[in-house]
């Protein structure tokens, strides 16, 4: 069994839903948390959340409007990202709390792209890390 995520990670998604909460809702999106990105228990991943256009149901979830990741130690966020262009994953989302940064990426051309402003939300990396209350991370 994998443990839960650290008190910062969870710090900082419950902060995230909070704030990125209206912005989807103002769109017609719907955030949920982690949940099972792809189509079978063969191959998937699990974001820590993710915006979708249509309320998901059942287990597998093909693909997300957004995912989002929160990087903890050791962990493989940005390994994910060939396996969310190829779900069709508009955007990713991938926040660093012990770096304190906030990447935000568009899919082009099957590749993933930093921008400053989601295309989605109307949002971006810069307005998004500035309204977080970054976790004090202890040393391992």
């Amino acid at each position: 069994m994998v443990p839960a995520p650290s008190g910062p990670h969870a710090a900082i998604e419950s902060q995230l839903h909070r704030l990125l909460g209206p912005f989807a809702t103002a769109v017609g999106l719907i955030m949920i948390g982690q949940s099972n990105l792809g189509e079978s228990e063969h191959d998937f991943r699990v974001p820590d959340s993710a915006l979708h256009r249509s309320p998901p149901g059942g287990v597998w979830h093909p693909t997300a409007a957004l995912v989002i990741e929160i990087v903890s130690p050791g962990d493989e966020s940005w390994e994910k990202l060939p396996f969310y262009a190829a779900h069709d994953v508009d955007e990713v989302l991938i926040v660093d709390p012990q770096e304190r940064s906030v990447s935000w990426l568009a899919l082009e051309d099957s590749e993933y792209r930093a921008v400053e402003h989601s295309r989605l939300l109307e949002l971006g990396a810069e307005g998004l890390a500035e309204q977080l209350d970054w976790p004090t991370i202890q040393p391992a």
